[in-house]
């Protein structure tokens, strides 16, 4: 075989050889940027939030499953509503379902968030009202505001909604953490227990009803829950449009004896402007369109309703992949 020949076989060969690399390199590469990996951040493993993420989760790695897309979402334990945003903001997160209050602060660069303002927040949709909770020990002899002066009580752990509204709260009293014997700052996995051990007097929470852990502490020691509908609380609902009264109906625990109505806001899903509109609109695809089954995952979300869902508790502009498809539902002209 002639010098030439051989040159000319080893060309094609080689030829060859890289234009199958490049295709291969190429469906490699393809491949990666087909794979979508989303997450949501959430709050303790006992909270309603935690409940809410993993199942946007189910619904939407169940519906990439049907459509053939290579989406996977999940949604991890986390600090709550302000490391959430905080976690968006950074790009560690692409979605967290945060307190409507702090959405509103967030984008308003007001409260916690002034000099800090997030105005690429995007709304996604409302969720459950979540009142706050203030659980008294049984025998503490706490049945108002007044009577926590000088008590043991639990004010979240930095970075949660919980906290953020018990600071505010006691901004609408006049109080500081002094107001107390002692201010911990446990998480919402480990309040109810210290209550019923006698550790705490008292803890807040922002949450959904009925929930796990207020029932360990309802029903594991007999705490109760204390009304909150004094002055100061009605000023600070008037004053602000993500907040409104609750009414948690007699029986809705072993200790809920009588009407409980107390304040709160409602729990919204955020996200980021820069997150795909492809990305979002699927998420919200997948909720409304397996929203029947959501509902019957946890009893905060039995009163769900599309056409408030898409408004109420909303300050920061939707983003377009929602909006494009409220849009074409109708619920949004």
């Amino acid at each position: 075989m002639s010098v030439v020949k051989k040159a000319g076989i080893l060309k094609s060969l080689v030829g060859g050889l890289l234009s199958c690399g490049l295709v291969f390199a190429s469906s490699v590469s393809l491949a990666k940027a087909e794979k979508i990996f989303v997450s949501i951040g959430t709050g303790g493993p006992t909270g309603v939030y935690f409940v809410a993420g993993n199942k946007i989760c189910d619904l939407m790695n169940k519906a990439a499953n049907k459509n053939g897309d290579a989406v996977r979402c999940n949604a991890p334990s986390s600090g709550g509503s302000i490391y959430n945003i905080n976690a968006i903001r950074s790009k560690e997160l692409d979605f967290g379902v945060a307190q409507s209050d702090w959405q509103y602060h967030a984008y308003k660069g007001t409260s916690k968030f002034k000099g800090n303002q997030l105005e690429s927040i995007r709304a996604v949709f409302s969720l459950h009202a979540e009142p706050f909770q203030i659980l008294v020990a049984k025998g503490s002899g706490i049945k108002s505001w007044a009577d926590l002066k000088g008590k043991r009580v639990n004010i979240g752990n930095a970075g949660s909604g919980q906290r953020g509204t018990f600071e505010t709260l006691m901004k609408a009293y006049g109080v500081d953490k002094s107001y107390f014997s002692l201010a911990t700052e446990l998480n919402s996995t480990e309040q109810a227990g210290a209550l019923c051990n006698g550790n705490i007097d008292a803890f807040g929470y922002s949450v959904g009803f009925p929930n796990a852990g207020v029932s360990q502490a309802t029903d594991g020691c007999e705490a109760r829950i204390i009304s909150l509908t004094d002055a100061p609380v009605k000023k600070l609902v008037d004053e602000r449009p993500f907040f409104n009264f609750t009414k948690i109906p007699t029986g809705t625990y072993s200790t809920v004896t009588e009407d409980v109505t107390t304040f709160g806001p409602r729990a919204t899903l955020v996200t980021r402007a820069d997150v795909s509109d492809k990305v979002v609109y699927g998420l919200v695809k997948a909720v409304f369109e397996g929203l029947d089954d959501f509902k019957k995952y946890h009893p905060a979300f039995r009163v769900l309703d599309p056409k408030t869902m898409v408004k109420d508790g909303l300050s920061a502009p939707l983003h377009p992949g929602a909006l494009k498809y409220y849009k074409e539902k109708g619920w949004i002209k």
